[in-house]
């Protein structure tokens, strides 16, 4: 069997109810409005590096629980009972730099909320960058953002363009919503 060339060909294996394939049909490349959401995206992208997508996508909903459905505001806050209260939820990633970077980057998202409205429109206002651009802009404003973690963050909510293939049923669901990199 050959392998697939896109994420959007390797879905076609799977049922429905495969978390690959409800991510990539109801979530992967759609534009993201709520900066919960965007921060939710940016942590799991953090946490997936190292590991396998689908180790993430099975322990999302672990994710939203132990991150208080990633409430930036209460994440901000979180304090050293909370952070070893992470590192010892099983459903989660355990892993201190990741656990410190979703607290810490939580911290820049209130201070980017506070100077630009919300974190979305600190990425509309740095809207369109390359991807090279982009992943020097995050690297010095968050922690843990290598080149991968930006270019999958911002393809997955709709800022850089290869989420989907032309021919994917998705890919016009996608266009019709005007993602950030339709617009530039």
């Amino acid at each position: 069997m050959e392998k697939p060339k896109s994420y959007c060909e390797a879905i076609l294996n799977y049922n429905e109810t495969n978390v690959h394939r409800i991510y990539h049909d109801t979530a992967y490349g759609f534009p993201i409005e709520d900066d919960n959401e965007l921060f939710e995206r940016l942590v799991l992208e953090i946490n997936q590096a190292g590991l396998s997508w689908t180790t993430i996508l099975n322990k999302q909903q672990n994710f939203k629980k132990a991150y208080h459905q990633f409430n930036i505001k209460k994440v901000a806050s979180y304090n050293e009972v909370d952070r070893q209260r992470l590192l010892n939820d099983e459903g989660i990633i355990r892993n201190r730099l990741k656990v410190d970077a979703a607290i810490h980057n939580a911290n820049i998202i209130m201070q980017l909320q506070k100077e630009h409205g919300s974190f979305k429109n600190w990425l509309d206002h740095h809207h369109p960058k390359t991807k090279e651009e982009w992943t020097k802009l995050f690297k010095k404003t968050f922690r843990f953002t290598g080149g991968e973690i930006v270019n999958e963050f911002l393809m997955s909510t709709g800022y850089l363009p290869g989420a989907h293939i032309e021919n994917c049923p998705v890919y016009k669901k996608v266009v019709k919503l005007k993602p950030a990199w339709v617009r530039k």
